[in-house]
């Protein structure tokens, strides 16, 4: 591979890459599909990492509304990133780092910033090969010390604000060998009206992403149902492709049963064919089968868990619905998830409580919806039901403790009310002089110290656990004397930091400063979260902790 002196490029960062694109519309499954394909390898032996291209201006995710892309995932490191990387972690089991979230706005920071520095010796300063370089520089310090790193670009092939990504690649493909690339293309099969599987969707993507020097070794339909074999003909002829490369990515109940569909197909052994892997993978009777074990177990029970939230979208709240379907997991049983639009909590969405069995509280910013969301975490401290809420549900079940239980009418957060006579909730001190938004609040992961006996120390099964955080407010030292003189406790800290509540007069009632959601797994279920579905059982009453210690005591 040639190395250009400008571009700083090391010829021994990682092995093999997959490059994966998408055509005709943005929301295929892109990146389900680049995660199943890094679950299979990972069961095939291989050390496998994953890098997200985000083509927007934005340097990261963190100032973006749920309503543009989805929640804000973040990093172990801090990194505010697109949800992509969440399943990425969730399939592949490792920890990722902002490195593997490539966007235009960092991409370019970082190239004018050296040209400011005067790093480029009076050379005019280019998308080509300047912009193109720091791209493929990313890329491969990201696949660093791994077999194989999965490359997603995101948007769809023809986006003006991607063809700089698709020129990197181009190159980068030059300047690989053969046998350690490949792409993939995910693109659209949908269906006439009579019912037939269309592919001139499929061939004007590929002649899109060609005409731009790209050819797809591998293609992936996106549809309801399997491909037809006339179907994969038809589109290996017009593409270009041998029909064995063309594989189905159809709907399924769960994001989790995609890698057992794509493995049923061949996807894992065709791509390990293609990369020279083959002879290197474990044989099949020792591959990891684990993931197949966990996303197929039979679930013996069944609950209704109502999320309070003011997005009506998934997507803004994917972590938290994956951490419930991952205790659901570890305790057998199907969690059913009942919206509850916290807007119109206080008029009419009270008796999706009353349905529930358990209550979610989420995190969030702003002022809209959180009126609801106190009323909703009153109505389960009222009625025991089991209740977890989430950094801002956290804070808001802080409130309700202050205004309902202590008396303060008008206690509040100061992020919402900065007039309030009792901001229970303040500004953290290190946030004073802050005036940029993006990237400055208490990001990435943190240790808490947790009290022994307590509830919370009984969900972790430990004194200490590491959390990752994502908030610019935390309760107001200057009231933690009275919010704990009662049944409220503050069970889990870090030196003056307030993490976790819980109350010793209810089943279970948990908050967390923190995002417990972000490291659960389908294998690792959130001790939180598997609580909770534990209280529902009747298998966990902190009033029974409370009556224990006490007798210790």
């Amino acid at each position: 591979m040639p190395k250009e002196p400008d571009t700083g490029y090391d010829p021994t960062l990682g092995r093999k890459f997959i490059f994966v694109t998408g055509g005709v519309m943005s929301g295929l499954g892109k990146g389900i599909t680049a995660a199943s394909t890094g679950r299979l390898l990972s069961n095939a032996g291989f050390d496998v990492t994953a890098v997200k291209i985000d083509p927007y201006l934005n340097v990261d995710a963190g100032t973006m509304n749920p309503y543009q892309h989805g929640e804000v995932y973040v990093l172990k490191d801090g990194g505010e990133v697109d949800l992509d990387l969440g399943n990425y972690e969730r399939f592949l089991g490792v920890d990722m780092t902002s490195d593997h979230n490539v966007t235009t706005g960092k991409t370019y920071q970082h190239v004018i910033e050296k040209e400011r520095a005067g790093d480029y010796l009076g050379k005019t300063v280019q998308i080509i090969p300047h912009i193109t370089d720091d791209i493929k520089r990313r890329i491969r310090e990201a696949a660093e010390g791994t077999d194989v790193c999965i490359v997603e670009v995101g948007g769809t092939v023809g986006d003006i604000e991607g063809m700089p990504y698709l020129e990197a690649l181009r190159q980068f493909a030059h300047e690989e060998d053969d046998g350690d690339i490949l792409f993939t293309h995910v693109t659209l099969v949908p269906y006439s009206k009579n019912g037939e599987q269309k592919t001139k969707p499929t061939q004007h993507s590929v002649k899109e992403l060609r005409s731009i020097g790209l050819q797809p070794d591998i293609l992936v339909g996106r549809c309801e149902n399997e491909l037809d074999p006339e179907t994969k003909e038809k589109i290996a002829l017009f593409c270009d492709v041998p029909t064995e490369a063309v594989f189905s990515n159809a709907d399924v109940e769960d994001v989790y049963h995609v890698p057992l569909m794509v493995e049923e197909e061949g996807l894992d052994e065709y791509v390990m064919e293609r990369l020279d892997l083959d002879g290197e993978a474990l044989p099949k009777p020792e591959r990891e089968n684990r993931w197949r074990e966990l996303v197929t177990r039979e679930r013996t029970d069944e609950v209704d868990i109502a999320l309070v939230g003011k997005y009506d979208l998934e997507d803004a709240y994917m972590s938290v619905h994956e951490a419930l379907k991952h205790a659901g997991i570890e305790r057998r049983t199907e969690v059913n998830v009942l919206w509850v639009d916290s807007d119109e909590m206080l008029d009419r969405h009270e008796n999706r409580l009353k349905e529930a069995d358990g209550v979610v509280v989420p995190g969030g910013f702003g002022s809209r919806g959180t009126a609801g969301k106190i009323k909703a975490i009153q109505y389960c401290r009222e009625n025991d039901v089991p209740f977890l809420g989430l950094c801002l549900g956290f804070q808001m079940a802080v409130v309700e403790h202050a205004r309902n239980v202590l008396g303060f009418e008008d206690a509040h957060s100061a992020e919402l009310d900065p007039d309030t006579a009792h901001p229970v909730i303040d500004i953290l001190p290190e946030q004073y002089e802050v005036e940029d938004m993006g990237g400055t609040m208490r990001l990435g992961a943190h240790d808490t110290d947790i009290e022994a006996g307590s509830l919370a120390a009984t969900v972790y099964g430990d004194t200490v656990c590491t959390e990752r955080h994502r908030h610019r407010y935390e309760v107001n030292p200057e009231y933690i004397e009275q919010l704990e003189d009662g049944p409220l406790a503050f069970s889990g800290r870090a030196n003056n930091r307030m993490e976790i509540l819980e109350r010793t007069d209810h089943p279970y009632f948990l908050g967390t400063q923190f995002h417990p959601e972000f490291r659960s797994r389908p294998d690792r279920a959130s001790p939180p979260f598997v609580g909770l579905l534990d209280a529902i059982a009747g298998d966990l009453d902190a009033r029974e902790l409370s009556e224990e210690t006490e007798v210790q005591a």
